[in-house]
């Protein structure tokens, strides 16, 4: 536990991690950094206060229940990226449109952040990890006006910054601004965020798979055949492989992430677009999963060159180990 490297000083170690100012960089993590602490506390005495445990009684934009902490952690994020100073606006997953800052400072922010404030909350009061996913663009409005719809509609190839917080047995922060991927542990006694998974890297192949195999009869037949594949001893392992599934994308991923594996949300009857948001979710892990060498598509085309068409778009979903996804796609067609 030695001459640990704090985010801030990893992130002025490295300026050519950035393409543009690094101190924009440090500003847009400082806030994600402070926000994602406030949650942790938050999520750690769930069970003991009565204004974060428990559904708010309202429903977002995607139809869904609203939990006490989504709402919490939404309000968090927000305050902390209109205060940054370079951030002109916002989407969020629990807003049914984007969010313009309106201080004469923010105007002339160069950059836009689409996010997931709680990811999995439907998992808070049964005590699972959750997390928060995050994506930053730079603008494409003019300086000085007031953010658009374009700002915010942007294919995941224009994403100068993705990444997520774990909120775990320990909370963590994994990012990439586009040269690799870091991951930092929260240390409670200094509460500062240290890096703990340097340069962190898919495994090509697993034996894991995520998948609600509840509906995996309502789904296509090569989608059907590929899980028999991972069942099965005809895979390239000669053993079939371990059903992996959390309930949330981030805890999900994240073990993909550090053991190699597949992560599957496809299309069905009932959401034949889908069901995970393409702007908060999809781009910034597929972004992710890129930076360590994996892959994430449709199930037929690569997730960062979708052209987004509304705020709220919702796409299938196969992320992870470079050759499971590619294995995947195969039995697809």
């Amino acid at each position: 536990m030695h001459n640990l490297i704090t985010l801030d000083d990893f992130i002025l170690q490295r300026p050519q991690d950035f393409p543009y100012d690094v101190k924009e960089l440090s500003a847009i993590l400082e806030g994600i950094a402070v926000a994602s602490k406030s949650v942790s506390e938050d999520i750690r005495k769930a069970g003991l206060v009565d204004h974060v445990l428990g559904a708010q009684g309202n429903t977002n934009i995607q139809g869904e229940s609203q939990q006490k902490l989504d709402v919490l952690a939404d309000e968090a994020f927000i305050n902390a990226f209109s205060s940054s100073g370079v951030i002109c606006g916002i989407a969020s997953e629990e807003n049914d449109n984007f969010v313009a800052f309106n201080s004469e400072r923010a105007a002339f922010g160069s950059y836009v952040v689409l996010f997931d404030p709680l990811d999995g909350s439907s998992n808070i009061d049964v005590n699972v990890s959750i997390g928060t996913i995050f994506s930053v663009y730079r603008r494409v409005s003019p300086l000085g006006s007031p953010v658009t719809l374009d700002d915010m509609l942007q294919p995941g190839t224009e994403q100068v910054m993705a990444g997520y917080v774990l909120y775990g047995s320990s909370t963590m922060l994994v990012y990439s601004s586009g040269n690799g991927v870091n991951g930092f542990t929260l240390k409670p006694s200094t509460g500062e965020f240290c890096l703990s998974h340097a340069n962190m890297r898919m495994p090509e192949n697993g034996r894991l798979y995520a998948m609600n195999e509840g509906n995996i009869q309502e789904c296509e037949q090569g989608l059907v055949r590929y899980i028999q594949y991972c069942q099965s001893r005809e895979n390239q392992t000669g053993m079939p492989y371990s059903g992996r599934y959390i309930g949330s994308l981030v805890a999900d991923f994240h073990r993909n992430l550090i053991k190699g594996g597949i992560y599957i949300y496809p299309s069905v009857p009932a959401s034949p677009e889908g069901r995970l948001r393409l702007l908060y979710e999809c781009n910034p892990l597929a972004f992710i999963a890129e930076q360590a060498g994996g892959l994430a598509t449709t199930g037929r085309q690569r997730i960062l060159d979708i052209v987004p068409a509304q705020l709220h778009q919702r796409v299938p979903y196969y992320v992870g180990s470079k050759l499971m996804v590619e294995k995947a796609m195969s039995f697809l067609g």
